[in-house]
C-alpha cells in the first residue's frame, strides 16, 4: 500500500514538473473570448451584463475580460482607462481584432489619428464594423487620401444608413474634387436620413451660391435657420446673400442674429465722446424715481415691481429689467406679460432654461398667452422636443388661426413623427393662407407620394415647377412618379425642360440620354450623350452609357475607346468594367469606325444584333453536323 502511494504521488510531481496541463483554464478563455466577440450584437441590457458577468467570472484575468472592463469604462466615459484595459487586451490576444477597431475609434475620439489609423486597421481586417470604416473615413478625408474616404465612407453607409454625417462627408469629399452634383446628392441624402441636419442645408446653400443661384440658396439656409435658430453661421450668410440682393434691412437683421454688428459712422467731433446710454424721457426718468422710491418703502408691493421693470425694458436696460421682473415674479405677480416679458429678456442674454421658466409661468398665469405659447414653442422646435413644440404650436394656432408660417412649422413636425394624415392637414391650412407656397407644395406632394396618392403628389409638384421652374429636386421627383407609372412621354417632357433651363449641365443631357436610349431612340441617346461628354469630358456616366450604345451597334473600336475613357473618369464604376471585359473576351472581332452614310445609329444597332444572332445560329449548326460525323463514325 505504501508502494502504492508512493507511485501515485511521483506520477503526479512528474506531470507537474513537465508542464503537463487539462487545458480546462484554457478552454475557459478561449470561450470567454468567442462571446466577448459578440457582445456588440446584444441588444438587450440584462443579457449584457449578464453575458459580461460570465465572462469575467470565467476567465477573470483573460484577454475577454480586460474587453468588458475597457467597454464597462468607456460607458462611464473614462476613455483614459478604457484605452488601457483594450491595450492589456491585445497583450493577451494580439488577434482579437474587435479589441483592435474599439481601441482605434478611442484614438480617434482622442483626436491621435496615426495610433487610430494603425488599430483600426487592424480591426477591420476581420471586423467589417461601419463605426470603423466611419472613423477610417474621417481621418482619410481630412488627409485628403479621398479615394480611399470615399470607400470607407460608402462601407459605413451600408450600415449606418441612418447616419447622416457619413453622407455629409460624402458630400465634402466631392466639393473638395469639384463633383457638385454629387455633393448635393450626398446632402439631400443626408437631409432624408435626419431633416435636423443642419450642416447639410448649409453645405447645400454654399454649393449653390457657386453656382449664383441665391435664391436656391435662401431656401436652403432658411431650413438650417428652422432647426438652429441660434446658428451664427447661418445667418451671416444669409446677411451676406441679402446684402448683394440690396436687402440692406434683411441682411442688418441677420448680420445682428450672426453676431456682427453694424459699426456706427463715427464724426471727428465725436470721437472722444463716451457711448452713449439708452435714450430715457425726463418724464420716464421721473417716474422711475417714485417706483423706485416707492418699492423702497414698500417692498412687497407687486403693481410697482411690474411698473418698474416695464420702465426699464422700454428703456432698454434689461439687467435693471430682469431684477424688477424677478422681484415680481417673487411676490407672486398676476400678470402674464411680466413672465412673458422676462422670458424673452432671458432669451436675448442666451438663458433659455430660465426662459423656458418664465414661459410655463405666463401660461400657467393664462393659458391665452399666444405669444409665450409660441415662444415656448420655438425652443422645443430648436431643441428637438416635438411633441411638446408640437402642442404649444397647436395652441397658438387656436389663438391666432391666420399664421401660416406656424402651421409650417406644425406640419413639419407631424411629418417627422409619421403622423401623416395630421401633417397633410397642417399642410393644407398653409396653403388656405398662401396657396403659392413653394415649401409646403414640395412637401405635402412628398407625403402624397409616399402613401401612394400619385395623381395629388403630381398636381402639388407642378405646382411647385411653375413657381419655380429650376426646382431640380421637385423635377426629380416628378420623373420618379412617372417612371413607376411608366409614362414616358411625360418622363421626356420634364427632362427636355431641364435641359433648356440647364443647357451646361451635363447631367440634364445624361437623364435625357438615357430615357431615350430606354425608348429605343438611339440617335437621340447618342446626340445627348456626346452632349453631356461635349460639357463635361470626363463625365463617366455618359462616357459609359456611350460605349454601351457602341457596343450594341457592334462599333467595338469606338466602344472600347470610350469605355475606357469613362474608367479613368472613374474607376469605380463596375459596369465599365464589366463591359470591357466582355469586348475583351467575348467579341473580339476586327476594329470598326462609325461611317457617316445614310444608315442610323439605331440600324447599325439592330443589324448588329442580327448578325450577332445568326453567328449564334451557325454556330450551333456545325456543333450539329460534327455530333451527326461522330455518330457515324462510332457505327
Amino acid at each position: 500500500m505504501h508502494i502504492l502511494k508512493s507511485y501515485v504521488l511521483l506520477l503526479g510531481a512528474t506531470f507537474l514538473l513537465t508542464g503537463f496541463s487539462w487545458s480546462v483554464g484554457s478552454d475557459a478563455c478561449k470561450k470567454t473570448l468567442e462571446l466577448a466577440d459578440t457582445l456588440d450584437r446584444v441588444q438587450d441590457d440584462v443579457q449584457m451584463r449578464q453575458a459580461e458577468a460570465k465572462i469575467i467570472a470565467q476567465c477573470p484575468d483573460g484577454g475577454a475580460a480586460h474587453f468588458v472592463s475597457a467597454l464597462q469604462l468607456e460607458r462611464v466615459g473614462n476613455i483614459d482607462g478604457a484605452i488601457g484595459e483594450y491595450k492589456k487586451a491585445l497583450k493577451q490576444e494580439p488577434a482579437f481584432d474587435r479589441a483592435s477597431g474599439n481601441l482605434g475609434l478611442l484614438y480617434a475620439q482622442k483626436g491621435m489619428d496615426d495610433e487610430a489609423s494603425v488599430a483600426l486597421t487592424r480591426g477591420l481586417a476581420t471586423v467589417q464594423d461601419p463605426r470603423y470604416h466611419k472613423a477610417m473615413a474621417r481621418i482619410f478625408a481630412e488627409r485628403k487620401v479621398y479615394p480611399l474616404a470615399t470607400y470607407h465612407y460608402n462601407e459605413a453607409a451600408k450600415e449606418l444608413s441612418g447616419d447622416a454625417s457619413i453622407f455629409a462627408g460624402l458630400a465634402e469629399i466631392y466639393t473638395a474634387t469639384g463633383q457638385q452634383d454629387k455633393a448635393l446628392e450626398e446632402y439631400r441624402r443626408a437631409v432624408t436620413a435626419d431633416p435636423n441636419f443642419e450642416k447639410a442645408y448649409i453645405g447645400s446653400a454654399a454649393i449653390l451660391l457657386k453656382r449664383n443661384k441665391p435664391d436656391q440658396a435662401i431656401e436652403q439656409l432658411k431650413k438650417a435657420e428652422a432647426v438652429s435658430p441660434q446658428n451664427r453661421e447661418v445667418h451671416l450668410m444669409l446677411a451676406g446673400i441679402y446684402e448683394k440682393k440690396g436687402d440692406s434691412k434683411l441682411a442688418d437683421y441677420h448680420n445682428l442674429l450672426g453676431g456682427k454688428t453694424k459699426p456706427e459712422p463715427v464724426a471727428e467731433a465725436r470721437i472722444s465722446e463716451p457711448p452713449r446710454s439708452p435714450v430715457v424721457s425726463v418724464a420716464d426718468s421721473n417716474e422711475i424715481a417714485a417706483l423706485k422710491a416707492a418699492v423702497k418703502e414698500r417692498p412687497r408691493d407687486v403693481l410697482s415691481h411690474e411698473k418698474l421693470g416695464h420702465l426699464y425694458r422700454a428703456a432698454g436696460k434689461d439687467a435693471e429689467a430682469i431684477e424688477a421682473y424677478r422681484e415680481a415674479a417673487h411676490l407672486n405677480s398676476s400678470s402674464s406679460d411680466v413672465y412673458l416679458h422676462l422670458g424673452m429678456l432671458y432669451e436675448k442674454k442666451a438663458q433659455i432654461d430660465e426662459a423656458v421658466v418664465a414661459y410655463k409661468r405666463a401660461i400657467k398665469v393664462n393659458p391665452g398667452n399666444a405669444e409665450a405659447h409660441l415662444k415656448l414653442g420655438d425652443i422645443r422646435f430648436s431643441r428637438g422636443i416635438f411633441p411638446e413644440a408640437a402642442e404649444h404650436y397647436s395652441q397658438f394656432l387656436k389663438l391666432k388661426p391666420d399664421s401660416p408660417d406656424i402651421h409650417l412649422k406644425l406640419a413639419r413636425i407631424f411629418a417627422k413623427s409619421k403622423e401623416t394624415a395630421l401633417a397633410i392637414s397642417a399642410y393644407n391650412s398653409v396653403l388656405n393662407y398662401s396657396p403659392n407656397d413653394v415649401d409646403a407644395n414640395r412637401e405635402i406632394a412628398a407625403l402624397y407620394k409616399a402613401r401612394g396618392d400619385n395623381d395629388k403628389a403630381i398636381n402639388h409638384y407642378r405646382k411647385v415647377l411653375a413657381l419655380r421652374k429650376d426646382d431640380a429636386e421637385t423635377r426629380a421627383a416628378l420623373v420618379a412618379i412617372h417612371v413607376k407609372n411608366k409614362q414616358y412621354d411625360e418622363i421626356t417632357a420634364l427632362l427636355k425642360e431641364a435641359v433648356e433651363l440647364g443647357p451646361d449641365d451635363p447631367n440634364n443631357h445624361y437623364k435625357l440620354g438615357l430615357i431615350y436610349d430606354f425608348k429605343k431612340d438611339y440617335d437621340s441617346a447618342v446626340a445627348s450623350y456626346k452632349k453631356a461628354i461635349e460639357i463635361k469630358p470626363d463625365h463617366a456616366r455618359s462616357l459609359n452609357a456611350l460605349g454601351r450604345l457602341y457596343m450594341k451597334a457592334g462599333q467595338l473600336d469606338e466602344a472600347k475607346k470610350t469605355l475606357e475613357a469613362a474608367r479613368r473618369a472613374d474607376p469605380t464604376m463596375e459596369e465599365t468594367s464589366i463591359l470591357l471585359s466582355n469586348i475583351r473576351d467575348e467579341f473580339n472581332p476586327e476594329p470598326r469606325k462609325i461611317t457617316k452614310g445614310k444608315k442610323s445609329f439605331a440600324k447599325k444597332a439592330k443589324k448588329g444584333s442580327k448578325k450577332s444572332k445568326a453567328t449564334k445560329g451557325s454556330k450551333k449548326s456545325s456543333k450539329k453536323a460534327s455530333n451527326k460525323k461522330k455518330t457515324k463514325k462510332s457505327k
